[in-house]
């Protein structure tokens, strides 16, 4: 999902929750009636309803071992999705028929399997979705509500195994509302043997809801995501902390995204003869018409969910090609006329996208990428990913320099990005939404660094204060990172979070743990980790662990990586780091006793300070050029560097007024919380700055890393560029919405 939707998860509480109207949808009744509240036949559990960061890695050969390419296919394939689906545009609802044949990787039988049905989140109040909506502190994406008559569900009208009827009833793997209907059982006539495969052919009906999170219809416009009923995920032991099969299939919480099987999609779509068509994967042939109805067929194997779009508004696509490794991807922009500005844009973004990501992370392996740009009063259906399929934003004017042009730019990246993190590495969005959404955010904001892209524009704010704004990448990441006082470790579940807020921080504090962490081990070695971790888990499903032991190998450095783990993913501990005494003062003689040629003398105030300003007249004749700090005595620099949150490296730089400086360091272990020093110098320090070279940006507070011995304006200025930069990532999400 884009960070155009980000606003209310970050912004300083300024999104509000969204209310859910209380209007009842309309059925269809299905022709085989849900099951009374039907026996489990067999026992395999759910995964909790309250899932935390995977802590064990999975067993080297987990779903199917490594993919080498020397297998027939690049996935080890669960599933097979054979669908026929016919969209009526103007009641905008889809008939389907599906044949699904499943694989038991399992070593017993299974009797009874699950389902999603994801449009039924959009059915009304009583699902998961809409109450976590309705209760969530901050509100959800872009605060869009549903109006009357902008429902959707979805219904199966038959279910079958070899001809028998298969009898199915709602569940609640979440302990969710009862009224909720995005999961579902099917009790099976014959179990699937251990090892062995079904097919199961169901019919099913789908009305779209208006767009008002991530899928359905506006006018013409449809984008049509989670619309067909998919099986959830049979884990076994060793995968992504299992130690028994178990059935990892949510519900549909409000933040969480998806998860599923690798398999074959054959996907074949009819529309009206004038509606223009985009999907995952590659076009079959040409389409067949007939009685005014063409029907396309898509097929991509080795993917894990497939959505579609149809619209008889688009223009003329924009093709385009990328030159990879595994041969031309055709690469396809889909827009409106409205927006016509934005499609060489989100072409050329994408195609920047594949070179980049196949530099640095691993080869794109499929042939097609479809970007759509969402039409007019349709901004729900942008920021949104599939294999092989994503949607970008849209804006008015994207001219180079403009806010919008960079938000463009960025969301297309993003949401490409997806591919990866989301697509070829099988990442559970649901549980560790880290590994997918916080990864990609980092990624993307590192493409940008490399490519020297930046937010600059000539925006409000920078007519205002006369100053064209400008930030860095993970600067900006760290303002909605709760610095401060983070309230769920990034490894949490998407779901089981204290507000919309700190889900935001998944984004945000992931994109500045990695930062931080790359700043520690070096470009080099955290790129080398990057390309090992996609190599060994592609067209797998890693877990947090997984990846924690890939950076750890990656790198070469496991205590330092198992560290900020502990701290920052698995736990919440803040970093706070400040200045808390800084003083440079002249070491002068003092009144007293002493002994001077075996007698004790005592040396007079009046004395002593008759022999300090002798000492500065002979200093200031000998030296007339000298400059202020410079004299015949030395000067004692005193500094105090407090520590409240995690230990992480650090360095201070003291600077004196005859240009010299001293690098020192804190210690990087330990429980000691603060550290002094006491410098002799022949100048007086003028500054004392923690992290010159901006390199801990977890840190809570950056204006106290510094101090200045005489008062400086910088740190004032500084913290209205802080504002600034804010108010601009502010307004950057703002023009989005």
């Amino acid at each position: 999902m884009t960070t155009k939707i980000r606003i209310q998860r970050w912004a300083v509480g300024l999104a509000l929750a969204s209310a859910c109207v209380l209007v009842a949808t309309a059925q269809v009744a299905p022709a085989t009636a849900p099951a009374a509240d039907a026996p489990v036949v067999d026992d395999i559990p759910f995964a909790s309803p309250n899932p935390t960061a995977v802590t064990v890695p999975s067993d080297p050969n987990a779903w199917g071992g490594p993919r080498t390419g020397s297998e027939e296919t690049l996935s080890d394939r669960v599933v097979t999705y054979k669908i026929d689906a016919t969209l009526d545009p103007k009641k905008h609802t889809i008939d389907g028929k599906q044949q699904l044949t499943w694989r038991n990787r399992s070593a017993v039988p299974v009797k009874s399997v699950y389902l999603h049905l994801y449009l039924n989140a959009f059915e009304g109040p009583g699902s998961t979705f809409n109450t976590e909506k309705r209760n969530n502190a901050f509100g959800f994406r872009s605060g869009v509500e549903t109006e009357d008559g902008g429902y959707g569900y979805t219904r199966l009208t038959k279910v079958a195994q070899n001809g028998a009827t298969v009898p199915w009833t709602y569940v609640h793997p979440d302990n969710g509302p009862s009224t909720d209907r995005t999961v579902v059982r099917l009790d099976l006539p014959e179990a699937v043997a251990a090892g062995g495969s079904t097919t199961i052919d169901m019919d099913f009906f789908n009305q779209l809801p208006r767009v008002s999170a991530r899928t359905g219809y506006y006018g013409t416009f449809h984008l049509v995501g989670q619309w067909f009923p998919k099986i959830g995920v049979l884990e076994l032991p060793g995968e992504r902390g299992a130690t028994a099969p178990r059935w990892n299939v949510h519900e549909f919480h409000l933040h969480s995204e998806f998860y599923a099987d690798y398999g074959l999609y054959d996907v074949s779509i009819t529309v009206p003869k004038d509606y223009t068509v985009g999907a995952t994967g590659e076009l079959q042939g040409t389409p067949v018409e007939k009685k005014g109805l063409v029907t396309h067929r898509y097929v991509q194997g080795d993917v894990h969910d497939f959505a579609w779009t149809a619209d008889n508004r688009y223009a003329k696509p924009l093709d385009g090609v990328y030159n990879g490794a595994n041969g031309p991807v055709k690469v396809r922009v889909l827009y409106h006329p409205e927006y016509a500005n934005n499609a060489r844009p989100v072409l050329d973004a994408t195609i920047a996208s594949l070179t980049y990501f196949s530099k640095t992370l691993g080869d794109y392996p499929y042939k097609t990428v479809t970007a759509v740009v969402p039409p007019y009063n349709a901004d729900e259906a942008g920021g949104m990913e599939y294999p092989t399929f994503f949607t970008a934003s849209s804006y008015k004017d994207v001219r180079e320099g403009r806010l919008e042009r960079y938000a463009l730019d960025f969301v297309t990246i993003h949401e490409f990005g997806h591919g990866y993190f989301y697509g070829i590495l099988g990442s559970n969005e649901f549980e560790e939404p880290m590994l997918d959404e916080g990864l990609n955010e980092y990624w993307d904001h590192r493409m940008l660094v490399a490519n020297k892209q930046t937010a600059t524009a000539q925006t409000w704010l920078t007519k205002l204060v006369g100053v064209d704004i400008a930030l860095g990448e993970f600067e900006q990441q760290r303002l909605g990172a709760m610095t401060g006082e983070p309230a769920d470790p990034v490894g949490n579940s998407s779901w089981d979070r204290m507000s919309s807020n700190s889900y935001g921080t998944v984004y945000a504090r992931t994109a500045t743990v990695m930062h931080d962490l790359e700043q520690q081990v070096g470009k080099d070695a955290l790129e080398r980790a990057f390309k090992q971790y996609y190599a060994q888990w592609k067209f797998r499903h890693p877990s947090i662990a997984d990846f924690r032991e890939s950076m750890a190998v990656g790198t070469g450095q496991r205590a330092l990586v198992e560290k900020v783990f502990a701290e920052q993913v698995y736990s919440t501990r803040k970093v706070d780091d400040r200045i808390s005494e800084f003083s440079s003062d002249e070491i002068l003689p003092q009144p007293g006793l002493a002994e001077v040629k075996g007698k004790v003398v005592e040396r007079k105030s009046e004395e002593v300070d008759k022999s300090i300003d002798d000492a500065r007249e002979a200093f200031k004749k000998a030296h007339p050029k000298a400059k202020d700090g410079e004299g015949p005595f030395e000067y004692a620099t005193r500094i105090i560097v407090r520590r409240d949150g995690a230990v992480v490296p650090q360095t201070l730089l003291v600077r004196f007024e005859d240009g010299t400086s001293q690098t020192l360091r804190l210690p990087d272990s330990g429980d000691k919380r603060w550290a002094r020093w006491r410098l002799v110098t022949k100048s007086r320090a003028v500054s004392a700055e923690l992290d010159p070279e901006r390199r801990v940006f977890l840190d809570k507070d950056k204006l106290d890393d510094s101090r200045t011995i005489e008062a400086d304006g910088s740190a004032s200025r500084r913290w209205s560029a802080d504002i600034a930069a804010f108010f601009q990532s502010l307004f950057a999400l703002l023009v989005t919405v």
